[in-house]
């Protein structure tokens, strides 16, 4: 394991009888980084993340976090990783303070450090005067911010984080997102991240996309956009079985939702006025937008080709 990894795993499997659910997974991430590992419910995302923390046993392969064996060093495993998750670990009875003070024992951290630990995470998610409120008074984006403070209290060097904001809305996801930005760049911290908010991937510095736990593509967000077209035409019409027809020699297989068609497209304007020619009446409406990752995850995890076999059957 290089010295600048700060997670890394060869052949990482995960086997419940005879179910793979984690297959021969490859990752690296760099001390500093964030990372993202996307993929539909049950793809294998939080089986991974409880391999890395020492929550399941490997079945097979290796893995290192923050420059220990996973296997040959749990308990400084558990040490140099934060943990949040979707279902809180908090006690919505007790207060802020209360909780944060409660895990800091868990951690074993000195009084003195405890304190000036918890007030510098209080201010950066700026709950100075909640303190003393009880977290089942509090919105869901401060309960969330106190379960990421909670992950931190002992300055880990990774922090993984499953599915941080879901549930929240826009505002508290941003909020949280920024929260997570300043620790990393002021602690140095490696982030761990799996979230269905695609968007928020966009900022990480390497993804990888898993489907039934092998990963199937991966790299810089703004790489993959680009690699996957200039532009995705998209076309609400009458008859999506016609103009995919009409459409695939010069397009290719597109994404099909009912009567709603994706096409991946090099050339939004040398291709306009054909399309207007000889589609006509058969559209009901037709708009060329740049892609994002969430086109990059649909052409991934589930490809033209495969939907279309689903819708068939």
């Amino acid at each position: 394991m290089a010295s600048d990894d700060a997670i890394l795993t060869h052949g990482l499997t995960k086997r419940y009888g005879q179910a793979v659910v984690v297959n021969n997974l490859n990752i690296q991430v760099k001390a500093g980084h964030c990372y993202g590992l996307l993929g539909p419910n049950g793809a294998g995302k939080s089986t991974t993340i409880h391999m890395l923390t020492t929550m399941t046993s490997i079945s097979e392969g290796e893995a290192w976090v923050a420059g220990q064996s996973v296997t040959d060093n749990p308990v400084a495993i558990r040490g140099a990783v934060g943990l949040v998750f979707q279902d809180s670990a908090l006690d919505r009875t007790m207060t802020i303070a209360e909780n944060l003070h409660f895990a800091a024992a868990l951690y074993k951290l000195p009084a003195s450090q405890a304190n000036a630990r918890i007030e510098r995470l209080l201010n950066i998610f700026n709950l100075e005067d909640k303190r003393h409120q009880k977290l089942l008074t509090l919105s869901g984006g401060q309960r969330r911010a106190v379960d990421i403070a909670r992950g931190v209290l002992h300055k880990p060097r990774v922090l993984f984080l499953d599915e941080p904001t879901i549930g929240l809305d826009l505002p508290n996801r941003r909020a949280i997102w920024r929260f997570v930005e300043q620790l990393r760049r002021d602690e140095g911290m490696t982030v761990f991240l799996t979230t269905h908010y695609l968007e928020e991937a966009v900022a990480c510095d390497h993804v990888d996309f898993i489907q039934r736990g092998q990963l199937q593509t991966g790299g810089a967000p703004e790489a993959l956009i680009r690699k996957l077209a200039s532009y995705i035409l998209e076309i609400d019409c009458q008859d999506a079985a016609a103009v995919r027809d009409y459409l695939l020699p010069e397009f290719g297989e597109p994404m099909i939702e009912d009567d709603h068609l994706s096409f991946k497209v090099a050339d939004p304007e040398a291709d306009f006025h054909l399309l207007q020619k000889h589609l006509g009446n058969a559209v009901n409406a037709m708009q060329w937008r740049r892609p994002n990752l969430n086109d990059v995850y649909l052409w991934t995890v589930c490809p033209p080709e495969r939907s279309k076999n689903m819708r068939s059957k």
